[in-house]
């Protein structure tokens, strides 16, 4: 069933895809815009993925201070400095910002979490789960500990964690969304956050 222009017009504000790949989200989804949200969020992912081995060294850094009592710094690239300067582009790099600024992450990726505070942290987990749950299994308690850990990661790490503007998301989903639109790959490369009095 052929999209309607409203509903094209309505996705399009939400999403900021383009008129085609809204008709094309809405035609697939059956003219439901939730569905039609979901498929352009699929769609970005997999183009991300697809992109995701080409060189970024183009981008820009953005800076942002909030109430001359948090700084921050970010370093986001892409393939050609011509996206570097669109909007869109500078809008996913002020969102970053923001982000880095109001939560506070440990690292962009979890990976990037050294590896002693990552056993700092379970071990804190597992002493509270065997404190907590007295009398369970070993392996009950292991998980506990684990799915404690999982939560740290997506709190902690920048790309986990859900994005301010809209928690339904997280910040990876926000720049895979960007990756569908620009049609580049995007690496969030360094982040720094000062805090006074830290």
């Amino acid at each position: 069933m052929p999209a309607n222009l409203d509903d094209i017009k309505r996705l399009r504000e939400m999403t900021g895809a383009g008129v085609g790949d809204c008709r094309s989200a809405l035609e697939a989804a059956g003219n439901d815009i939730e569905k039609a949200k979901d498929h352009l969020r699929t769609r970005g992912k997999a183009i991300a993925d697809r992109k995701a081995a080409r060189a970024t060294k183009q981008g820009a850094i953005g800076a942002y201070i909030h109430g001359g009592r948090i700084g921050v710094l970010v370093e986001l690239n892409c393939e050609s400095d011509f996206v570097a300067r669109t909007e869109e582009f500078q809008s996913l790099l002020r969102d970053i910002c923001l982000q880095v600024a109001s939560m506070n992450p440990i690292s962009i990726r979890r990976e990037d979490v050294p590896a002693d505070v990552v056993e700092r942290e379970k071990a804190i987990y597992q002493a509270q789960a065997a404190e907590q749950s007295k009398g369970k299994p070993a392996g009950v308690l292991e998980k506990i500990a684990t799915g404690r850990l999982e939560k740290f990661f997506k709190e902690r790490c920048l790309l986990e964690q859900p994005f301010v503007r809209d928690d339904k998301i997280s910040v990876r989903d926000r720049i895979q969304a960007a990756v569908g639109k620009l049609q580049e790959n995007i690496q969030l490369r360094r982040i720094s956050r000062l805090e006074l009095g830290e």
